[in-house]
């Protein structure tokens, strides 16, 4: 269920909402690890009312603790680090890394985002609703860094932009963001 269809069921709470995801009854206890896991001091979510109040980043949070409540074999994360900064971006990667420990299942992560990468064992990479490779983090991240010929033009354009970044901008911006070319590289991948 997305979660514009969750902030209109007036009265519920975050405890709630992960209590629900978990098919158990869960204490207060057990509700703030998950929220302190995905970064949220618990004292400040876990009576909170889920409604428009709740930013995007605070929603996204919520929903990945719901998913490590829920233990599932197989979880799909579709641009998870949208909404959340640059701090919690990094947490976010410890958390795909715990909760793959803990389910030992699937997880696939669905992104734009280069530094989600570093944690994939398998790369599929889609452009114009097909698959334009395939494999092992090793095999295909070379491909999408550029060091390897015969790659789409998309990916080729983006690490051009990337490699341009080397003229004294902040490494941690985005290669190329704004520019015509990133965003063309965004919509191919």
């Amino acid at each position: 269920m997305p979660f514009s269809s969750l902030c209109a069921s007036k009265g519920l709470t975050v405890k709630d909402l992960i209590t629900l995801a978990s098919g158990k009854r869960i204490g207060v206890p057990e509700a703030c690890d998950y929220l302190s896991e995905v970064g949220l001091c618990a004292k400040d979510y876990i009576d909170r009312e889920v409604d428009a109040s709740l930013s995007g980043g605070e929603l996204k949070r919520i929903e990945i603790a719901m998913i490590m409540a829920r233990s599932t074999k197989l979880s799909v994360f579709d641009e998870p680090e949208a909404g959340i900064d640059l701090w919690s971006f990094s947490n976010l990667i410890q958390v795909f890394e715990h909760l793959h420990e803990k389910i030992n299942g699937s997880i696939i992560i669905i992104s734009h985002q280069e530094r989600i990468l570093d944690i994939a064992d398998r790369i599929i990479v889609l452009a114009d609703g097909r698959i334009q490779t395939q494999g092992t983090r090793d095999e295909v991240l070379p491909q999408l860094l550029g060091e390897v010929p015969g790659v789409c033009s998309a990916l080729s354009e983006k690490s051009a932009v990337r490699r341009g970044s080397r003229d004294g901008r902040d490494p941690e911006k985005p290669a190329g963001a704004g520019s015509r070319a990133s965003r063309r590289a965004r919509r191919g991948l």
